[in-house]
């Protein structure tokens, strides 16, 4: 007697598979019945499993049942009528809304012989249905992108996967009256999952961007923007508030800019804080989140990404009793870990450490730190000569701005205090002419400054996919190598990209320009010299500068030219 499976005749698209050779028909019927008792439409079933590819099967079903092949590649998504079907049917039918025409509908699916799919949605909109034949593969992609941003997906987010938020800062007073729309469960849920989601996938920033005829979704993963979803644009406003509203803002306000924070609580021992900014832009506010993680503290300096030659340097100055330490870079190049990564060699309880920051983005234990507030006269300035009234021994101030600022932390620097601070120039000659074009008097400089040190952060090859780049020789001595590197042998490496990884990249590294103020680089600070000057002090004295150090990465295949190209261009 046979099995169950050959009891069962093949019959629709799996019957057409067995006519073209695709399958056999012992094979088709087991499909058949492992489908069904998965609960699983037969081609996804196929494909996952690999018994077909899902080309293969979109050729035969269109050849065999005279509907239209679809690349839904090429299809913009952000333009389907999810409206009108209900996620539920999308998923369990994997059918997916495309566009209507008058009182029809043109359904995407990958099985154009699942007529209770298409009889199921007919009856739920009321519209004529057509189906248009797609790959599966392209098909699930294409549902889960779509669905991932849809009002109507958001009551499956289980509740459990957030521990408790506690919405914005205690300290910030009460919110304003709470529009009922912004407190409905499925926006409250979206939200609180989209957070959950940048924080699993490592992301530094979140940007909520309304435009004219849609919105869109970003997280920044190292160091680059990915766009993760693309909410409807009627609910955009919805969101919006939702984010005022946990960051204690004020929702009836749209008209100027406004600063919030959101404290996120993970299970009882991780608190992750983001710290929320709006901009009213053509078409509606936009919200950009800065995740503020202290598990960032924790990396050490030998994992910072210098060299043993500018290590050395940056140790050997924080551990001097006086003097300053200034770091600069762009906005987010890693500038507040290097510096944390010094306090918490320097934090002992013997010694007497307060930073004052814009805000407090790293918070660690034994340290007194102060958040910068406009608004009550806190500034750098005057949170500086508070400091110098408590004894300390060690500053940081998040970021010298003006005169007053850099007067206060050289005077701190010259009478027995180890200052750190950052600036925010492209590279270290330029730091210290920015302070002499700030006003301090040049000998200050040169008496007070101890090492100058310039960042960025590239992004780290993936080892798991990168491949050998084959670069010409002329190539090779315009971007920077030089003719005995040459003549050695270089093994660069490119991107390629797979499942580990983004676009062939997975983490950064620091590309450093340290220098120390020399006996030479004070006097040329105190001859007056330029950047250019500095530059070319610090060439004689042997000092790398951004560049150098980065293809010295490349060279080690810790990144990638284009990568560097990308972090250093001029």
């Amino acid at each position: 007697m046979g099995s169950e499976a050959a009891q069962i005749n093949p019959a629709g698209l799996a019957r057409r598979l067995v006519q073209d050779g695709l399958l056999s028909e012992t094979r088709a019927q087991t499909a058949q019945t492992e489908a069904a008792g998965r609960r699983q439409p037969f081609v996804q079933y196929l494909v996952e499993q690999k018994v077909l590819d899902s080309h293969s099967i979109a050729l035969a079903a269109s050849e065999a049942f005279g509907v239209p092949l679809l690349d839904l590649t090429a299809v913009e998504l952000l333009n389907v009528p999810m409206d009108l079907i209900d996620a539920r049917l999308v998923r369990k039918h994997r059918a997916l809304p495309l566009f209507r025409r008058g009182n029809r509908l043109f359904v995407a699916v990958s099985d154009p012989t699942n007529d209770r799919a298409l009889d199921e949605i007919r009856f739920n909109t009321d519209l004529s249905v057509s189906a248009v034949l797609v790959e599966d593969d392209k098909l699930a992609t294409a549902i889960n992108k779509t669905l991932q941003a849809q009002d109507s997906s958001l009551s499956e987010l289980a509740d459990a996967e957030l521990g408790e938020v506690a919405e914005g800062d205690p300290d910030a007073g009460s919110a304003d009256e709470v529009d009922p729309k912004v407190d409905d469960a499925p926006v409250v849920r979206y939200v609180n999952k989209i957070l959950i989601d940048a924080i699993n996938a490592a992301a530094s920033d979140i940007h909520f961007e309304p435009y004219e005829r849609y919105f869109r979704i970003r997280f920044r993963q190292d160091g680059v923007l990915q766009e993760v979803a693309n909410p409807p644009l009627t609910i955009a406003s919805r969101l919006i508030a939702r984010l005022k509203v946990m960051s204690r803002m004020n929702i009836a306000e749209r008209r100027i800019p406004q600063d919030g924070r959101i404290r996120l609580k993970l299970g009882y021992s991780q608190d992750v804080d983001f710290r929320v900014n709006t901009l009213p832009t053509l078409y509606g506010e936009k919200v950009v989140l800065r995740i503020l993680d202290s598990a960032g503290a924790s990396v050490g300096v030998d994992k910072l990404g210098m060299d043993p030659g500018q290590q050395a340097i940056f140790l050997r100055a924080i551990k001097r009793p006086y003097g300053m330490i200034l770091v600069t870079g762009p906005t987010g190049s890693g500038k507040t870990v290097t510096l944390y990564s010094a306090l918490n060699l320097l934090n002992e309880t013997g010694v007497n450490i307060s930073t004052v920051e814009d805000p407090v983005e790293i918070q660690v234990a034994g340290i007194n730190q102060v958040n910068m507030n406009m608004k009550t006269g806190l500034t750098f300035a005057a949170a500086l000569r508070a400091f110098l009234r408590q004894d300390p021994d060690i500053l940081m101030v998040g970021e010298i701005r003006d005169l007053e600022t850099a007067e206060i932390a050289v005077k701190a620097a010259q009478t027995g205090h180890l200052v750190l601070s950052t600036l925010h120039t492209n590279d270290a000659p330029q730091s210290l002419t920015r302070l002499a074009n700030m006003g301090v008097p040049p000998f200050n400089i040169a008496s007070s400054v101890l090492v100058i040190m310039a960042q960025r952060l590239a992004r780290r090859l993936c080892v798991h996919c990168r491949a050998v780049d084959e670069l010409p020789r002329q190539t090779l001595l315009e971007e920077g190598f030089s003719e005995h590197e040459i003549d050695d042998g270089l093994n660069l490496y490119k991107a390629v990209g797979c499942e580990r990884c983004t676009e062939g990249y997975k983490g950064r590294i620091g590309i450093f320009e340290v220098v120390e103020v020399s006996e030479g680089m004070g006097r040329t600070i105190m001859e007056g010299g330029n950047a250019l000057d500095l530059a070319e002090q610090a060439r004689r004295e042997g000092f790398p500068d951004l560049r150098q150090s980065g293809l010295q990465k490349v060279k080690q295949g810790i990144t990638s030219l284009v990568e560097l190209n990308r972090v250093t261009r001029d």
